[in-house]
């Protein structure tokens, strides 16, 4: 079966029109999450969900559970909700899947199918759809939200906690959190706990967060990237005193940068430009799917406003140089992670326009 983009997937719940199989996978697990909320609202009267909704882990099951759990009668309704999760549990050859197979090739009317599969760990290498499922189901891709549409996500969401912002405040909870919707719901969870009526401003947001505006990890890759090397010391100090940021993180996020600038300029030197440069980019990254979490359109946008002033050869040896980095972070005590960051800033700073 052909995959569902996610945005027709939502037009089709809310149209009533629920497949019997669907496979949720991708990145973002708290949209297969609310994916399943909806299913489960429009499949499942509240009153009956004990008789008509099972929820099972795919580590748990054998063939029999299997086959029982999907083709159990409703009680008292039409359908019945299965929801197998951590799908990923899997091996190809595993007898519990091999009855997951065989059901899909005939599922039942009266049942509907939700497998999830949980986005992938860095050290896990199985982060690819299972081509199996993606030819007997309704197939869903729900990956990481580009900021926009993260802002909107996080602006409804506080809207149905009673929570309001103030201007630029959306923005920088989701700068804040690189993206991650786990970790902006938490926030807003937080937020909502505190109560009041009156609008959350920008400043309050920073303390609740700990971060200032302007001193995310990904302002200072800006700041780096953009040859603003006073900025980017500057920002060092705070943003290596929050919880979970480390100077090593820092390091790879920005070397991920450095190298999407190189596939960036790479395809610049051969000729594209504009729209096709970014869509070249966004091509690259879909076929690779590197491992860092990254917002393929908005990096596209941002790798290709970058790419002219930063040449092949600046790339390479701005790479090298964080490379070096590296390996002062794995292999000396004489120097802390500031002292070797801001070192790396002011090797790429001279760099810049060195090399057209």
């Amino acid at each position: 079966m052909p995959k569902i983009p996610s945005d027709t997937f939502s037009k089709q719940l809310k149209g009533g029109n629920i497949p019997p199989a669907i496979y949720l996978y991708g990145e973002e697990d708290v949209l297969k999450d609310e994916a399943v909320r909806a299913v489960l609202d429009r499949v499942v009267d509240p009153g009956l969900r004990d008789f008509n909704y099972d929820q099972r882990s795919a580590s748990q099951l054998d063939p029999e559970a299997v086959e029982t759990l999907c083709n159990t009668l409703p009680m008292m309704a039409d359908r019945r909700l299965v929801v197998i999760r951590e799908i990923e549990a899997w091996q190809k050859r595993a007898r519990a899947k091999a009855a997951i197979i065989r059901y899909l090739e005939q599922p039942a009317a009266e049942t509907v199918l939700v497998l999830v599969q949980a986005a992938s760990r860095k050290e896990d290498d199985r982060s690819d759809a299972d081509p199996d499922l993606l030819r007997l189901t309704s197939a869903v891709q729900l990956e990481r939200l580009p900021p926009r549409l993260a802002e909107k996500w996080v602006q409804k969401r506080a809207e149905e906690r009673g929570i309001r912002f103030a201007p630029e405040a959306v923005a920088h909870l989701v700068k804040a959190v690189d993206g991650d919707l786990g970790a902006a719901r938490s926030e807003l969870d937080k937020l909502a706990g505190l109560g009041g009526e009156a609008p959350v401003t920008l400043e309050q947001l920073a303390a609740s967060l700990g971060i200032r505006h302007g001193e995310t990890a990904t302002d200072w890759c800006d700041a780096v990237l953009e040859d603003q090397a006073g900025s980017a010391a500057s920002i060092l100090p705070p943003l290596l005193s929050q919880p979970g940021v480390s100077g090593v993180g820092l390091l790879t996020q920005l070397g991920t940068q450095l190298i999407g600038l190189g596939v960036a300029r790479a395809l610049y030197d051969r000729g594209m430009r504009a729209g096709n440069l970014e869509r070249g980019i966004r091509d690259t990254l879909l076929r690779v799917r590197p491992p860092a979490r990254l917002d393929y359109r908005g990096s596209a946008q941002r790798w290709s406003g970058l790419v002219e002033a930063w040449p092949a050869a600046r790339i390479d040896a701005a790479i090298g140089a964080a490379r070096r980095a590296d390996v002062r972070f794995k292999s000396t005590t004489l120097a802390d992670e500031r002292g070797i960051l801001v070192d790396l800033i002011m090797q790429l700073a001279p760099l810049a326009g060195a090399a057209t």
